[in-house]
């Protein structure tokens, strides 16, 4: 058997593997009782099924569609490898080579089977123990952040941030969208610490920081969650300009508590109250839809006898820039000496380890 007849019989394999887990057949079968049901004139008496119904449709079509396309594209290959001469050869090799990246990308996204995972994620930084440092820790990892985004094809909002006393940032918040970006950025929720030589300090000497990261679902205006007016304390001031030297005139900022959960959130980035109060109430939103699947997760974690200590002391993964260089995960040992690329924003080795992690031992969201 020739090596393009083993990569084709692999390939093959792996789809029909993976079509199998999906339930492919199923799948369809759903599509065409949904195309059915989206057919039939009374569809709209109830506007929000409706709609729900339609949404599902469109997904189910896109994804039966993909693996369609995939699986077709494979049996192609493999029936043109059967009639292909010397000269075909090159043009048949490069397309099993796309073939087997499409098939590893799809393989992937499948560790992002949580309920949010495939849709728009809120992410915020906090700075933690460390000063001036840790605020300049923050800032960094803004920049680190919004990088990798970028790198990724995802767009971004800075939806608010607190500058630093001196240098940095106390917080900032982001929106980020694209398929997929919750699912990502889940993984790197938690505390990031770094060891250098400090800036800050006249006498140049080592030191530690602390930088939180948080990330939610976010959902935008569909956000599945009902908040009662009298839940919320409201407060509004006047926004500081960027660097935070002045203060506008009007109280266009925002600061909103969640009195049940005694959740706070503040925007001052938009230009109208309005504006900022939506934003506020949406990552509030987001917040509480991640609290409930914490509490779900330490639910199960309890009754498995389990119990991991998710407080501020506890980091995920460590930048050290001295005494050595490098970049290493707690969680998963993954590690690396590439430090100014990972600042750069080249996170996703780390967080295709995680999510390999978390598929063994069950994690889905």
């Amino acid at each position: 058997m020739s090596e393009l007849e083993t990569r084709l019989d692999t390939l093959i394999s792996r789809v029909e593997t993976v079509w199998e887990r999906l339930d492919m057949p199923g799948k369809r079968a759903e599509l065409a009782t949904l195309r059915e049901k989206s057919g039939k004139p009374e569809l709209w008496d109830d506007p929000s099924s409706a709609r729900v119904l339609l949404q599902r449709l469109s997904a189910l079509q896109e994804e039966v569609d993909y693996w369609l396309t995939l699986r077709q594209g494979v049996v192609d290959a493999q029936e043109l490898l059967l009639i292909a001469d010397a000269d075909l050869l090159p043009e048949l090799e490069a397309e099993i080579a796309e073939l087997e990246h499409e098939l590893g990308q799809a393989e992937f996204h499948l560790m992002l089977s949580g309920e949010y995972d495939h849709g728009a994620a809120i992410f915020a930084i906090h700075a933690g123990a460390g000063g001036t440092d840790a605020q300049d820790w923050a800032a960094m990892l803004l920049r680190m952040y919004l990088r990798w985004a970028k790198q990724s094809g995802f767009n971004t909002v800075l939806l608010d941030s607190m500058p630093g006393d001196e240098a940095g940032l106390k917080s900032a918040t982001v929106a980020v969208s694209g398929k997929y970006a919750y699912g990502y950025l889940r993984a790197e929720r938690g505390v990031h610490r770094l060891v250098r030589l400090s800036p800050f300090d006249s006498a140049h000497r080592r030191h530690t920081s602390f930088a939180l990261i948080e990330a939610w679902p976010d959902l935008g205006r569909e956000v599945p969650v009902d908040i009662k007016p009298d839940e919320l304390e409201i407060d509004t001031f006047c926004a500081s300009s960027a660097g935070g030297q002045h203060m506008q005139k009007n109280e266009t900022a925002v600061r909103i508590r969640h009195i049940p959960t005694d959740i706070v959130v503040q925007c001052q980035n938009e230009r109208s109250q309005s504006q900022n109060r939506e934003t506020a109430l949406r990552i509030i939103k987001a917040r509480l839809i991640q609290r409930v699947e914490e509490e779900r997760r330490a639910k199960i974690d309890t009754l498995k006898g389990e119990h991991t200590d998710m407080g501020w002391g506890n980091q995920i993964r460590s930048y050290v820039l001295h005494p050595y260089r490098m970049v290493k995960d707690h969680r998963t040992d993954y590690e690396t000496g590439n430090v100014d690329g990972v600042l750069d924003g080249d996170l996703d080795e780390f967080i295709a380890a995680y999510l390999r992690l978390g598929m063994g031992n069950g994690e889905r969201n």
